[in-house]
């Protein structure tokens, strides 16, 4: 049985995300995994879901896809700002705790404190100690990380990967994302050997 893997990330937010996660999933397919996408319809969903706000039925059935699977691949791509996508965020830690294996990648290869500071806009000020801050007085994170470093802790906790580098474009660029995909499946299938 092909191993299930959540496919996390803002794409859901492009103009054609069915068309675009279908993509992704084939993709999947052609290194034995199985794609789930956060628009698939969930089986057996309670029918008391039905009478909840949209936004809620959304997230319960994104909860539950994760759980129905053995890993996540998220797309931790910048997002309306220096970090990858809060939801996402979400998802990964939600995974994380479930004990799933986790994967990432990015289409931008900068680190994040480079990309807090040009989000910041000339704002921050870095002290005598090499350390940044920004103008509310708060420290800004410089661990040499592509992201906060919750995020990629538990990447890499998980046995999982990261995979960052500069794509032609950004959003629609699926080469970093088969790449990803094959480590997932390397990862996954000699785990279960």
């Amino acid at each position: 049985m092909p191993i299930r893997v959540y496919l996390a990330g803002p794409d859901v937010f492009l103009p054609d995300p069915a068309i675009w996660l279908d993509r992704k999933k084939a993709i999947c397919a052609g290194f034995g995994l199985t794609g789930v996408s956060p628009l698939d319809p969930l089986a057996d969903e309670p029918a008391a879901w039905a009478l909840l706000p949209v936004w809620r039925r959304i997230a319960l059935c994104n909860e539950a896809h994760i759980r129905g699977c053995e890993a996540l691949i998220a797309n931790l791509t910048p997002f309306r700002g220096p970090s990858a996508d809060a939801g996402t965020v979400y998802e990964v830690g939600f995974a994380r705790a479930l004990g799933l294996r986790l994967f990432g990648y990015a289409t931008v290869a900068a680190g994040f404190l480079d990309r807090t500071l040009a989000h910041l806009d000339g704002s921050a000020a870095q002290s005598t100690d090499g350390s940044w801050w920004d103008a509310d007085g708060m420290q800004i994170e410089q661990f040499g990380l592509f992201d906060n470093l919750m995020i990629e802790g538990g990447i890499h906790g998980s046995g999982g990967a990261l995979l960052c580098a500069d794509q032609a474009t950004r959003w629609h660029d699926l080469e970093l994302f088969e790449q990803c995909v094959q480590t997932a499946a390397a990862a996954m299938l000699e785990a279960i050997r």
